[in-house]
């Protein structure tokens, strides 16, 4: 039986006189990856933001795993995100005074790991994303891609149940946006992690299960279907 992981229902959510959400409704399964799509402006990102308890929304709910999370306080929703919500943005915001191995290892000190046991979490997972060489690097000094898979490994140290990614290839060339895309889905696939990505490219879309598209801040019901197309030249049993 497919179990429901998150839920929005009836999200509303405006800036000002722009409304960016106007009654959006979504399940999401355990497992599953699914892409958010549409033009820019259509309210894919405020969508995002919401499900991962960045932003409040005007109206409407966010349920996960059962519970009402959009009406907690910001303190109590910082602390789901960095124990079973990660999120993974665009250009990666990784803190450019620490070195690629203490970013990664930061979700865990601000949960009170040990020092010890945060480095060793985070040198695994820079290992296992194939950037280990950059363990000590700032992120001044490391190629783009080096930076978004550091980033990601960031997002998934907590082993997260969900992982949010917001353009997670929008700063990549082709090449390194694939190599990416197919570390995450087999990480995903591996770990049964949800996976809610955000993307205006096609050949990102299919790497997803789902695909929802969204237009003026709704669900174009004509949008919605599998995607998957790039599932099929993943290798899921090829990290770790």
């Amino acid at each position: 039986m497919t179990t429901v992981l998150l839920e929005a229902r009836g999200l509303v959510r405006s800036y000002g006189a722009v409304a960016a959400l106007r009654g959006v409704n979504l399940a999401i399964a355990e497992g599953e990856i699914v892409a958010v799509t549409g033009p820019s402006g259509c309210g894919k990102s405020t969508l995002l933001h919401c499900l991962s308890g960045i932003l409040r929304p005007d109206a409407g709910e966010v349920v996960y795993r059962g519970r009402r999370i959009d009406n907690l306080s910001e303190a109590e929703r910082s602390r789901l995100r960095r124990t079973e919500l990660g999120v993974l943005f665009q250009f990666g915001q990784l803190v450019s005074e620490l070195s690629a191995a203490e970013n990664v290892a930061l979700p865990l000190l601000l949960a009170r790991t040990s020092r010890r046991r945060a480095r060793t979490a985070a040198l695994s997972w820079l290992e296992r994303l194939g950037v280990a060489e950059v363990a000590d690097a700032l992120p001044g000094e490391m190629s783009g891609g080096q930076r978004q898979r550091t980033a990601l490994a960031r997002a998934l140290v907590t082993e997260p149940r969900v992982l949010f990614a917001d353009e997670p290839t929008g700063a990549l060339d082709t090449l390194a946006g694939e190599q990416m895309l197919g570390q995450l889905v087999r990480l995903a696939t591996q770990q049964r992690t949800t996976v809610v990505l955000v993307t205006h490219d096609p050949k990102v879309a299919g790497y997803a299960h789902r695909e929802i598209t969204l237009r003026d801040g709704q669900i174009d019901p004509t949008g919605l279907g599998l995607a998957g197309a790039g599932l099929a030249m993943v290798d899921t049993e090829g990290v770790g």
